[in-house]
């Protein structure tokens, strides 16, 4: 079996509410007992330079957004035996 995890926040790398504490410890868990996890979350600005410096681009490709084309790169992250996706697109996550 595998698993996705789609969410806004995940600790260790940025948090805002109980959300965060669930996306971090559940995938954690589940990998524990064998099942294959994996998390995707947007790139925002605040993540520590050291899981920054640590992920490794996998593709990048064009999202149509209405009328225009919007860039969205992904990069990843493997942490505490868990692949974190990152959604990198400036416009949207530069942000705190």
């Amino acid at each position: 079996m595998k698993v996705l995890f789609a969410v806004s926040e995940c600790v260790p790398f940025i948090k805002s509410g109980g959300l965060a504490d669930v996306a971090g410890a559940l995938p954690k868990e589940l990998a524990l007992l064998g099942i294959e996890t994996a998390v995707m979350m947007p790139k925002y600005s605040l993540i520590e330079e050291d899981f920054r410096r640590r992920m490794v681009k996998k593709a990048e490709c064009e999202v149509r957004v209405g009328w225009r084309r919007q860039f969205c790169g992904i990069e990843h992250l493997e942490h505490d035996g868990v692949s974190y996706y990152f959604l990198d697109h400036e416009y949207y996550f530069n942000r705190d």
